[in-house]
């Protein structure tokens, strides 16, 4: 069996947990793979405390989903990458959601990819 990981839909920070929620009560999910925003270093970005505490909660509200964080360093480089070779033009490259979209996307495959 192959598997291709595929974009949802761009969901505002404060909908999200509820976003999932909803959905994983209508799919089947296995589990929720999540970016972990670090710096180009390597260190903790600004950012992964915020995850950290949406992922903590996800556990105490639903622990029977187990969620895992993966790197998201340079998905966006590689999504306007993918977008430009997509031939997108430039202001379609600008829609933050799309390019979210396709960042995760791309942190689902490769996480995918590693599991192999």
């Amino acid at each position: 069996m192959q598997i291709i990981a595929g974009g949802l839909a761009t969901v505002a920070t404060s909908e999200l947990f509820d976003y999932l929620q909803a959905y994983v009560a209508r799919e089947p999910v296995e589990r929720i793979v999540i970016g972990e925003p670090r710096q180009p270093n390597g260190q903790p970005s600004e950012n992964l405390q915020r995850v950290q505490q949406f992922v903590n909660r996800w556990r105490k509200a639903v622990p029977q989903i187990p969620i895992e964080y993966y790197d998201e360093r340079f998905t966006s480089v590689l999504a306007h990458q993918a977008m430009i070779d997509g031939g997108l033009k430039k202001k379609a490259r600008q829609d933050k959601a799309l390019v979210d979209e396709i960042s995760a996307t791309i942190i689902l495959q490769d996480y995918l990819r590693s599991r192999k």
